[in-house]
């Protein structure tokens, strides 16, 4: 199993994204189940929504219920991501610090991502 970011998700649905066809690629070639967050689901179906419409924005949460497994968010998780954050001295998002906690609770290693910012935690492999 492999974590997706949702730099991966909007790449993939926005043909004028700036990683649209980094995306594309990555796909072809994972074979890997997908692991997501209910917070993955908002950021990408907020800005695929805004940016190509509602009906775009639904196609892609269809997506990420029909093929992906969904970690939903807690306080206990919250918590650790926050202490997360906090390492990391908010060079990592909190949607991203919590990423990273659901990472270590799954024990994956790898993220599918365009976002730098994972390249800082040590123990991730970034895909991208």
């Amino acid at each position: 199993m492999i974590f997706a970011d949702s730099s991966y998700f909007i790449g993939i649905a926005r043909e004028k994204d700036r990683w649209h066809k980094d995306a594309l690629r990555v796909a072809e070639r994972n074979n890997e189940a997908l692991l997501i967050s209910d917070l993955i689901i908002s950021e990408s179906v907020t800005l695929v929504g805004s940016l190509e419409g509602g009906k775009a924005g639904k196609i892609l949460y269809e997506y990420f219920v029909d093929n992906c497994k969904i970690a939903f968010i807690d306080s206990d998780l919250l918590e650790n991501a926050m202490q997360t954050f906090l390492m990391y001295d908010g060079t990592l998002s909190l949607a991203d610090a919590t990423s990273v906690e659901i990472m270590h609770e799954h024990e994956i290693d790898k993220i599918v991502s365009f976002d730098s910012d994972f390249d800082k935690v040590n123990g991730i492999k970034r895909i991208h």
